[in-house]
């Protein structure tokens, strides 16, 4: 059995690596501030992890977090594109300052490999459809050069210090837990909730935006992936987390329609800045270094997504 630390372990996806590890019978110490993770994500498994309320700024709080830990999965950020235009300093301390403390503390604590949650972010608006690791990035947003540049740190630190490093691009995950009430929330966690809701979602431009959505359980069968790969394999690289398909948003209203019973329409509003226009992946090298394979595809994603989220709705109501 090991020991795993999970970073941002009360967020959508910090929760989601939690409850993977527990259901596999490793042992789980997850760390947040709960800036932007919840306490209800952890809410009935807190007392099968060794829980700790810390912020990763704060690098004593890292050392005692990585004592004794074999691998470290980095999710803790704020995850925002806008938001990190209205406040680029905190996106950097946090996206930035906080993955540097993180890898000091795992460093000497001698942990064995940090996974880190890298965004596709990283490769900008560029034509080039898909996106492969080996293209020059091209970030166009304070949120994206922060993911970026700790990207860079992560390899620093692997070829600096021996400290095995795995950073995996995120490609718009989605999926149960992620929450539909913030003004920075996922487009797929927003939609569900106003259409259940009987609310008028709204896009952002003219609807031809396309993204490489990628169902939560995708993303934690990677971060187990690069945990257990051999080193020589993946150590110091970096990997795309996704599933090598794109769906424009018009398309992901017009599939939302039945399964949430929505009869209204969708509003459309201008762009947004710092937003990429196409996003789409190229999963080879993940496939062949890590084992990765597509666990959930899109339209299976969904059902799952919405019938967690009117699941929500009965409890909140009963």
């Amino acid at each position: 059995m090991a020991k795993y630390l999970v970073t941002g372990a009360a967020g959508f996806i910090g929760s989601s690596l939690v409850r993977g590890l527990l259901e596999r019978g490793e042992q789980v110490r997850g760390i947040d501030n709960f800036s932007t993770g919840r306490r209800d994500n952890l809410a009935e498994v807190l007392d099968r992890m060794d829980f700790r309320e810390a912020d990763i700024l704060d690098l004593d709080a890292m050392h005692q977090a990585c004592a004794g830990v074999d691998y470290v999965l980095h999710q803790a950020a704020i995850p925002s594109v806008p938001k990190s235009l209205l406040d680029p300093l905190g996106s950097n301390r946090a996206n930035v300052d906080g993955t540097v403390n993180v890898l000091v503390a795992a460093r000497d604590a001698k942990v064995k490999r940090v996974v880190y949650a890298a965004s596709s972010s990283a490769y900008g608006d560029t034509p080039t459809l898909p996106k492969h690791e080996a293209m020059i990035p091209s970030p166009i947003s304070p949120y994206a050069v922060a993911k970026l540049a700790s990207e860079l740190y992560m390899v620093a630190f692997y070829r600096c210090y021996g400290l095995e490093t795995v950073s995996l691009r995120y490609f718009n995950v989605f999926g149960p837990r992620q929450d539909p009430s913030s003004a920075y929330s996922g487009v797929l966690a927003k939609f569900s909730m106003q259409m259940l809701q009987g609310e008028t979602p709204t896009i952002f431009g003219d609807g031809e935006t396309s993204r490489d959505f990628t169902y939560i359980d995708n993303a934690v069968s990677a971060n187990l992936l690069a945990c257990s790969a051999p080193a020589a394999e993946c150590a110091g690289r970096v990997f795309n987390c996704a599933t090598g398909r794109r769906t424009t948003l018009k398309e992901t209203f017009d599939a939302l329609k039945p399964l949430t019973d929505y009869k209204g329409t969708v509003k459309y509003g201008p762009e947004r800045g710092g937003d990429i226009k196409h996003s789409l992946a190229d999963i080879t090298e993940a496939q062949k270094h890590l084992g990765y394979k597509v666990l959930v595809d899109f339209e299976d994603g969904l059902r799952r997504t919405v019938e967690w989220y009117k699941k929500q709705g009965q409890t909140v109501g009963a």
